[in-house]
Parts: structure tokens; sequence; C-alpha cells
């Protein structure tokens, strides 16, 4: 089952006004995805989506110019030895770093997609997983910045709908961001889990003052205060209040995650599935995760085939637990891009998809239709 050919589609498309969202890293005006596709000689067709990194166009030029060099003409089975390859020759040294790690991503989740295709078995159950339910929190680009009671009003629905945990965007200014924490715990009290994410946006000073009222909203997590590099002020913010730190979308392959896991002061683990190295190796950072009995919470990417890929993933792992569901207001990467990748159920939990592979079916044409827009994606 050798691989033949191998195709990376960057695409965008324009987030109307009245739509975007601000969070810690600036007003969303677009979004991107890169999607892969991998063809072996037998015909089949396996999809994946590599993260955009911001550049999308760059990081589907690497793929179609030099990391499609490394994999045609393998055996689309050997994940990984293709994963080894691809790192001898472009991650390991003199390489491009964190873009061939999100590169990499979609081409390893396409060859995985082309593997359950192969056998007829959904992903999960190649990676020795079972259907279970999977608890889910409302988390994509939503919950932004603004007043209270505009932020309890789109929450509402969610709840309604059946999450049980929700995930806020903070970072802002330390009081704003309390009052928005409050006025959601007010609402729905103690039933709803509430989860946060700084998106980098806090200092150590933030971090320390908005920690008390984390602890006494009882808060989930605090996502993201600092850029993945700054382990200083991740070590500096433990000591601060109970709610625990989290992190991970930022991260790239095992070799970071192993000082993470090793310094102890992050202890929800978040690898991006688009991100991180893909299955084949997000398996083994969850395999050193939970050697330190650590938990495994993926960071969702833009499409709906991401998010049915984690489904899969935390069905096969001990120690998974949320899957973000991105409820992202007119994600056409989620809704038109291809079929439905999961169902919300009143339980607060998913469950992985019965199809072959990863089981999401791509729209070749729509990524024709919605070609890259270059440029930056948050101002």
């Amino acid at each position: 089952m050798k691989i033949v050919d191998v195709k990376a589609y960057p695409t965008s498309f324009r987030v109307p006004k009245e739509q975007q969202v601000s969070l810690g890293i600036g007003t969303m005006t677009k979004r991107d995805c890169v999607m892969v596709k991998v063809t072996t000689e037998d015909g089949i067709v396996g999809w994946g989506e590599s993260h955009h990194a911001r550049s999308p166009g760059s990081i589907g030029h690497l793929i179609n110019t030099t990391l499609k060099g490394f994999v045609v003409g393998m055996d689309a089975t050997d994940t990984v030895g293709i994963w080894a390859r691809i790192y001898k020759f472009q991650l390991g040294s003199h390489g491009m770093g964190a873009a061939t790690a999100m590169a990499m991503s979609g081409v390893d989740q396409a060859l995985w997609d082309i593997k359950g295709k192969a056998v007829g078995w959904p992903l999960y159950k190649l990676l020795g997983g079972t259907n279970k339910p999977v608890p889910a929190y409302a988390g994509g680009i939503s919950l932004g910045y603004q007043a209270p009671d505009s932020l309890v009003a789109e929450a509402v629905p969610m709840v309604e709908t059946g999450y049980r945990a929700l995930k806020l965007r903070i970072g802002d200014t330390v009081a704003a961001d309390i009052a928005r924490m409050t006025a959601i715990r007010r609402r729905f009290g103690d039933e709803v889990a509430i989860l946060t994410d700084a998106n980098t946006g806090y200092s150590v000073a933030d971090v320390r003052r908005v920690m008390p009222a984390m602890d006494e909203l009882n808060i989930g997590w605090l996502e993201e205060p600092f850029p993945a590099h700054d382990h200083r002020s991740y070590a500096m913010a433990k000591g601060f209040g109970r709610t625990p730190l989290a992190a991970g979308e930022n991260h790239y392959t095992r070799f970071e995650f192993h000082r993470v896991i090793e310094d102890g002061n992050i202890t929800i683990l978040q690898p991006d599935l688009s991100k991180s190295g893909g299955v084949t190796e997000v398996q083994r950072i969850a395999a050193a995760a939970s050697m330190w009995k650590l938990p495994v919470h993926p960071h969702s990417s833009m499409t709906g085939l991401n998010h049915a890929v984690s489904i899969h993933f935390l069905a096969s792992i001990d120690n998974g637990g949320y899957f973000e569901a991105d409820l992202s207001v007119a994600n056409k990467f989620r809704d038109e891009l291809g079929s439905e990748p999961w169902k919300i159920g009143q339980d607060g939990c998913v469950r992985p998809l019965e199809k072959p592979g990863i089981g999401v079916e791509i729209d070749e044409e729509f990524l024709l239709a919605h070609p890259v827009i270059e440029g930056p994606g948050y101002v």
C-alpha cells in the first residue's frame, strides 16, 4: 500500500465583523486551515489536518515541496517509520521546527485514516479503544471578551444543548475576567464546570491577583497564562493557589512535553493532534503523561476532522479527559468542509464515529472554492 501522492490545501474564509471574537491574542478576522490528502497506489485516500500556524500558505508549501518528498514511495501503514524519517531529515536538525511538527501532524492523521479505511475499522478501534462516552466542554473560538450578561446569554444555549463544562476566554483585565467568571458561576451554579483560557495574556502579577478568585469560584483550570517557553513564570504561578495550570497546544512532540511533565508545574496537558506531531506522536505523549498520572485534554484545531480525530483518540487512552467542542459561530470548517464530526448528548458527552478511519467525509470542492487568504488572522 505505497503512497503515490501527498497534497496540502491551505484554505481560508473571512469572519464577518458581527461574528468576530476577541481573546488574549487579538480579534479573529479570518479562519485558516491546512487539509492534507494522501493517496495510495490502491486508490485509498486519507485526510488529515495540519494546524495553520497563522501562516497557512507556508505550512501548505512545506508539505507540498518538502515532506511530500520524504513520504511518497513509503508504505502508508508505516506510520512510525514515516514519522522517524521526517524527524531525521526535517524536524531533528536544520529543519522548520514547530512548522514541521504541525505539517507532519496532518500527514500522520491522513495515514491513520488510510489504515482504518483499508481494514474497515474506525480509528478508535485501531488505537485499541472502545466506543465510550467522552465528556465535552464548550470551547473553540467562543465565550470571548464581552459584558457578563452577554457572556451568560451566549452560554445558556450551550448548556441547554447538553454541555456540562464551559471554557471562558480570559486574559483581558483581571477585574473584567473575575466579573465574567462570577457571572457564569452565579447563573449555572456548581452543575457546570468552568474552565478558563488566558491565551498567554497574563503576567505573573495578573495570575497572583486572579488566582484567589479562581480558587473561590472552583475554576477547573487556568490555561496558558504565559507563552509555552516561559517555564519560569509557570513555576512561580504554581504556588499562587489551588487552580491547576494547563498548557500543551503550543508544545511540540514528546521532547517538549518531557520537560513540562517533569517540571510538574503544568498538570493539565493539552497536546493538539494537528500540532504536536499527529496521532502517532500524541500517543507517546499520552503514555508519558500516564506514567505520572496526568490527564490529557487535547486542544482542538480548526476543522471537524481534527475534532473527530480528538474524540477517537480520547476513546483510546486511559488518561483521557475532555473533548474541546468548537462552538464558534459559523465555522465553515466544522459545518461545510466535511460531514458531521460529533453530536453532544444530554449527558454532556460525545462518542467517536463508527465509519472506517476517521469517519469524516471531506468536500474537496469546498477547498478549491476557498483558497488561502494570506496575512494575519488576528488583529
